[in-house]
């Protein structure tokens, strides 16, 4: 397991819940590849695998599942060690981030997902390292 600190999504609601936030047409084929786009960007140690999905009071995380710990080069010039969770937090808050700035309903959804899992990964054992890569 990536994370400790949430539950993943399994069964249906692995498929229905990104879905029912980001739709179903642009989770799959918009949120998703931007998130591991970003990951493959951010670590030369990530190589694709299988990813665990995450909700949290109205929002939505992924992650790795993995117990590798990933080095992370952020073009902003943080360089670190992270968790899979922590990477995938970060590889999400840069997509949604991204996604953002386009101007229709996926744009204001991924700005609202971004603040909410910004919020919650303050209370994530590795916060200062996740601030420090997204700065």
């Amino acid at each position: 397991m990536p994370c400790t600190c949430c539950h993943p999504l399994v069964g249906p609601q692995r498929v229905d819940y990104p879905a029912s936030l980001f739709g179903a047409v642009d989770f799959p084929f918009r949120v998703e590849p931007a998130i591991f786009d970003i990951a493959g960007q951010l670590s030369a140690d990530y190589d694709g695998g299988l990813w665990e999905f995450f909700a949290l009071r109205g929002g939505f995380y992924m992650a790795p599942r993995s117990d590798e710990i990933f080095t992370v080069r952020c073009e902003n010039g943080f360089e670190g060690r992270m968790s899979a969770c922590a990477l995938g937090i970060t590889a999400c808050l840069y997509a949604f981030s991204h996604l953002s700035f386009g101007g229709d309903r996926l744009a204001q959804v991924c700005a609202e997902q971004y603040h909410l899992l910004r919020e919650h990964m303050l209370g994530h054992p590795e916060a200062q390292s996740i601030l420090a890569a997204i700065d």
